[in-house]
């Protein structure tokens, strides 16, 4: 059996106190895992404790030696005046490690700072996915998304399955179920 990428044990994370665990999960290369539970359960600060920004109380949380990391938070910044287009966008995220889907390329010419909500959305999930990290985290990326942003991000999801390893966070178990090949509840 390979090494996971990521393997959780008996994991407790949180801040000045815990809030999430204990947790026991691995993580395989290719895996698209959906972390699922209510809001407030802690979903996000499992993201934190992976990268490094939330402590950890008990048990362990090993990575795979030189696991490269992208992490998009729920809310991926977006200045009021942005005056780059798509292309500088994933040029400035490295995002380069091959060509976004055809559905984004509309939205490559145009100024970040005219897109919707949705479209700068799908455009910052791109940017992590087309980069070359390991390990993508993906923190409620349904966010801004209507129904057509979001069979996108699915489709999107899917092809990635088995290329690309990403732990998505979402308490819409319905996305999740569409989206990942594994999913994970988290109780709060």
């Amino acid at each position: 059996m390979t090494q996971a990428l990521l393997a959780a044990d008996g994991l407790v994370a949180g801040y000045s106190k815990p809030v999430i665990g204990p947790l026991s999960f691995s993580l395989q290369a290719g895996d698209v895992l959906g972390l699922w539970g209510a809001n407030g359960s802690g979903k996000s600060t499992l993201l934190r404790a992976i990268a490094g920004n939330a402590r950890i109380f008990k048990g362990a949380l090993k990575q795979k030696p030189g696991l490269t990391i992208s992490w998009q938070m729920q809310q991926p910044v977006r200045l009021d005046e942005m005056p780059l287009n798509g292309h500088d966008y994933l040029r400035y995220a490295r995002a380069n490690h091959q060509p976004p889907p055809d559905r984004l390329q509309p939205w490559l010419d145009q100024r970040i700072d005219t897109l919707s909500g949705g479209q700068f959305q799908l455009l910052a999930v791109w940017a992590m996915l087309g980069g070359n990290a390991d390990l993508v985290m993906l923190d409620e990326p349904t966010n801004n998304l209507d129904p057509d942003g979001e069979q996108l991000l699915t489709e999107i999801l899917h092809f990635e399955q088995g290329r690309r390893t990403v732990l998505l966070v979402s308490h819409e178990r319905e996305f999740l179920e569409k989206s990942c090949n594994r999913i994970y509840r988290i109780d709060a």
